[in-house]
């Protein structure tokens, strides 16, 4: 029914930036938050950074001032740009959207693929 398709993951040098896109598709009635979380190798996954239909955003404190999340709501996309990006930031990016489904009543909880995010010199 919904599909969230994450792009613009890669291999980058520490310092440098990456900007990761999310596309939700599908039967879409409404979206009322998108966000980024990632998992690093060994550890849990994380909250990076949500935003709502009407824009305000939330971030992990450790992600304020390099990383800023944005929306296309007419596009059904979120972006996240990451500036400064550190050997730390190296995780699997998650696309996150709670979204009302046409026909189906309440929210729904959906997940990205993932993109993988590797930064080494």
């Amino acid at each position: 029914q919904v599909q969230l398709v994450e792009s613009g993951g890669g291999l980058v040098q520490p310092g440098g930036s990456l900007r990761l896109s999310c596309a939700a598709s599908g039967t879409i009635a409404k979206i009322y938050t998108m966000g980024w979380y990632r998992r690093a190798p060994g550890k849990e996954r994380e909250l990076v950074a949500t935003i709502t239909s009407t824009g305000f955003t939330t971030y992990a404190d450790s992600k304020k001032g390099r990383f800023t999340i944005s929306g296309d709501n007419a596009k059904n996309m979120v972006y996240l740009q990451m500036n400064s990006l550190k050997p730390e930031d190296t995780a699997v990016y998650y696309c996150n959207a709670e979204i009302m489904v046409i026909r189906t009543p309440g929210l729904n909880d959906y997940w990205g693929q993932g993109t993988q995010v590797t930064v080494s010199s």
